[in-house]
């Protein structure tokens, strides 16, 4: 496997119903169906969907992340059930009342020791009402580290690159492979990415060590697919 294709290889959970998109669920399969036909589709990964529309994806032959919140997890557990297509469910709430709804479950905002502990994952939101400081999102990663605890990330990665206070996508993953203090790397061309290396700084792995990061950090929501691969495309990475 490339260095490229370990680093970006189903690196996004398409969420086109979600904000800033909110796309109606017709034109979001639609969309969907555009990202997976698309020269780039090895870097989508599941089709992150609201529980609550879950019936309106018919039979659409897609694996899925469903997003719950803790109130309607009952009910999404007993749907996961009978869905073959939910791979995992991601929610905020009691991490013990989320065990079991999928064979992968990300908790929002729960207790990093907790989740490790009844085999569940970590998920943190970079934007929206608050944005976690470059401190904060170090002290998730590495307490995720510390602990072998994959998660997910969503919200605000709207670039490949911290700019203007907005965390890049780019910098959580070497943040993943190599350490935290990439999350403060504001220059592009700080980074590399070739067939048999990533780079950032003085530092490079190959595809190997890139597995390991990506054990870790496992992958994040977009609400468009088209935005950041374009991202990648124009710093010359695909």
């Amino acid at each position: 496997m490339s260095a490229s294709c370990a680093l970006f290889g189903r690196l996004i959970d398409h969420a086109p119903t979600f904000p800033p998109a909110q796309l109606p669920v017709a034109e979001a399969i639609e969309e969907d169906r555009r990202a997976r036909r698309s020269k780039h589709g090895w870097i989508l990964a599941r089709l992150a969907w609201p529980a609550s529309k879950l019936a309106d994806l018919g039979d659409e032959d897609r694996e899925l992340t469903l997003i719950v919140d803790g109130a309607a997890m009952s009910g999404a557990r007993h749907r996961t059930w009978l869905d073959q297509r939910v791979r995992a469910v991601e929610g905020r709430g009691d991490p013990a009342e989320l065990a079991g709804a999928a064979g992968e479950v990300y908790v929002e905002g729960g207790d990093l020791d907790e989740l490790a502990q009844l085999g569940l994952r970590a998920k943190i939101r970079c934007g929206g009402e608050h944005v976690p400081s470059i401190d904060e999102l170090a002290g998730f990663v590495q307490g995720c580290r510390e602990r072998s605890l994959p998660f997910k990330a969503t919200a605000g990665l709207h670039h490949a690159v911290r700019q203007g206070g907005s965390h890049g996508f780019l910098n959580l993953l070497a943040a993943a492979v190599f350490d935290e203090g990439a999350l403060a790397e504001e220059e592009a061309d700080a980074f590399s990415v070739s067939d048999t290396a990533f780079t950032w700084r003085n530092q490079v792995v190959g595809p190997i060590e890139i597995e390991r990061g990506r054990k870790l950090f496992v992958g994040f929501g977009s609400c468009s697919f088209f935005e950041p691969v374009e991202e990648l495309k124009a710093l010359g990475y695909l």
